[in-house]
């Protein structure tokens, strides 16, 4: 039986998160009646075509880079899905994500295009985990370096100095060499959770991953910056970015609606207009959130004819190989190729 505690601590984490949800998108709503709108279509109007065009290009960069997280997945449990296939549900899920949360998108629709192509739920989990762990690993060494070397001076109440922004950079850079020296050194090549069991990458595969998570936040902030006319300086548009990508997931805000917006402003507010950072970040989501989502919808429905297709036929073969297939893929077997993510 639960304590009172336990049972107050239980409802308090389910229901914080949605009352600090409903303060941020009451607060956002209150400043977006203090907006200029037509100002904002103006500026919005204003931009250049050619920063549109390299925005969206950038765009769809990120997700395919973002996309290939799931090869890591793919590598490490072994599963056996073509590597189209996969890099086709990472970035239909991702898209989904941005626009309606990590639950949708990042679990419930990996769940549901994985499992129609028959890999089991406790693959999927592992395959999600791996990508969160890219993801962050990514952000740690960026966010890192950014507060490292040039710590943003915010123009927010509370923030700590840049002293001690200093400090927390180093601290997050040091926990990512703390997971790569763990791929690398550790003797114990998996890390055990209650009953979940989870393969630990080689120390080159935990490189790759440092590498592509960092690289997608470096595009994240470089559309960013592009649209705003790189009138700012990368470094501090990196940052604003990297914050907002915390906040959104401390408020749980769908798409970090609002939340995003109000830190560019409140950040870089006293250098450019706030009509012209708004404009920006209207563009942003044009080229981030939307266009990638609209190709996501079609894309999810031939997806799940597909699947319909294949298991009318039953054509659906088994995916996850046996033991004896997967010491094949084991250094010295016959398919070990550790610098191929598709192998």
């Amino acid at each position: 039986m639960r304590s009172a505690a336990q049972r107050a601590w239980w409802w308090f984490k389910r229901v914080a998160p949605w009352v600090l949800a409903g303060l941020v998108l009451t607060l956002v709503a209150f400043e977006a009646r203090r907006v200029d709108w037509p100002a904002v279509w103006l500026a919005l109007r204003q931009q250049s075509p050619g920063w549109l065009v390299a925005a969206a290009a950038l765009s769809l960069i990120s997700y395919a880079l973002y996309a290939t997280f799931d090869l890591i997945g793919r590598r490490l449990t072994g599963h056996r899905l073509p590597m189209s296939r996969t890099l086709g549900i990472a970035a239909i899920s991702y898209a989904f994500n941005f626009n309606l949360g990590s639950w949708v998108g990042s679990l419930a629709l990996r769940l549901r295009l994985y499992t129609r192509w028959g890999l089991p739920t406790e693959t999927v989990v592992q395959i999600v985990a791996y990508s969160m762990v890219t993801n962050w690993l990514g952000y740690l060494w960026v966010g890192g370096t950014v507060l490292v070397w040039a710590p943003p001076t915010l123009a927010l109440v509370g923030l700590p100095s840049a002293g001690w922004l200093r400090v927390i950079g180093l601290v997050m850079i040091g926990a990512a060499l703390a997971y790569l020296a763990l791929c690398r050194y550790s003797p114990k090549r998996q890390l055990s959770w209650r009953v979940h069991r989870l393969e630990l990458a080689s120390g080159r595969m935990a490189s790759w991953q440092a590498a592509a998570g960092g690289a997608n936040w470096l595009l994240i902030g470089a559309i960013v910056w592009i649209l705003l006319g790189m009138r700012v300086d990368y470094p501090s548009v990196l940052g604003v970015m990297l914050l907002a990508a915390v906040a959104g997931v401390v408020t749980h805000v769908p798409g970090n609606v609002g939340v995003l917006e109000a830190l560019v402003v409140a950040s870089l507010g006293d250098r450019l207009p706030k009509t012209e950072l708004l404009a920006a970040m209207l563009a942003y989501r044009a080229a981030y959130y939307l266009l990638p989502f609209a190709l996501a919808l079609p894309a999810y429905g031939l997806s799940e004819a597909a699947a319909r297709r294949a298991d009318h036929r039953r054509v659906v073969r088994r995916i996850v190989p046996s033991a004896d297939e997967r010491r094949l893929e084991q250094p010295g077997g016959e398919r070990s190729c550790w610098w191929r993510l598709w192998c």
